[in-house]
């Protein structure tokens, strides 16, 4: 079986190579024939050789060095370690003393804590009181558009009513100034089929 001093230089070795390994895969660095598959191909083969020689060393005896210092026996028994949550309570009872902080102190502190609470309740009606008064505000927005955008229309109707009563009213001229045109032109009309009438009278005769 290997030395203990041995297995410390195999396991040293194996990890140096592995290392290499990583750095020449990293890299791309080549050196001939090796490279950074091979390194740690090498590296992790010593690795897994070592660990399974390691796995049949036998194991080191554990002394009972109370045989040889029989003191140890006294002060295992005697000392009983103190837990952390011993120490933590110690220390939170350490830095309450240095702050001063008794129980008059916690007990205004509660004090304080319900009125501030007593407080928040009687604001809370006026809060939600001001919520109300906004959504009554986002509301009158709103009706304030819709009213706007109807007195839009409205003013885009008599316009167009104003525009059409305009054209009704020309429309009324250009027909009575036609019909002024007319009655002359139906007068002469009608006298030249009296003088029409005359002359084919008078072929007759």
């Amino acid at each position: 079986m290997l030395s203990k001093k041995t297995m410390n230089m195999a396991y040293g070795l194996g990890a140096s190579v592995v290392i290499l390994g990583a750095l020449f895969k990293l890299t791309h660095f080549e050196i001939g024939f090796l490279n950074g598959s091979v390194l740690l191909s090498i590296g992790l083969i010593t690795e897994a050789l070592i660990f399974g020689i390691s796995a049949f060393e036998k194991p080191e005896e554990d002394y009972d060095w109370a045989r040889v210092y029989p003191q140890l026996k006294g002060r295992s028994a005697s000392t009983t370690p103190e837990t952390p949550e011993g120490l933590l309570s110690k220390r939170i009872d350490s830095l309450l003393n240095e702050a001063k902080v008794d129980a008059d102190l916690m007990k205004r502190l509660a004090q304080s804590i319900e009125n501030f609470e007593q407080l928040a309740k009687q604001i809370q009606p006026s809060v939600e009181a001001l919520g109300q008064t906004e959504k009554y505000a986002q509301e009158l927005a709103k009706t304030t558009e819709h009213l706007q955008s109807l007195q839009q229309m409205y003013a885009s109707q008599v316009e167009t009513n104003t525009q059409k009563t305009n054209l009704d009213k020309e429309l009324a001229e250009q027909t009575a100034l036609l019909q002024s045109q007319l009655v002359p032109l139906v007068e002469n009309i009608k006298g030249l089929n009296e003088v029409y009438s005359g002359m084919l009278s008078a072929l007759k005769k």
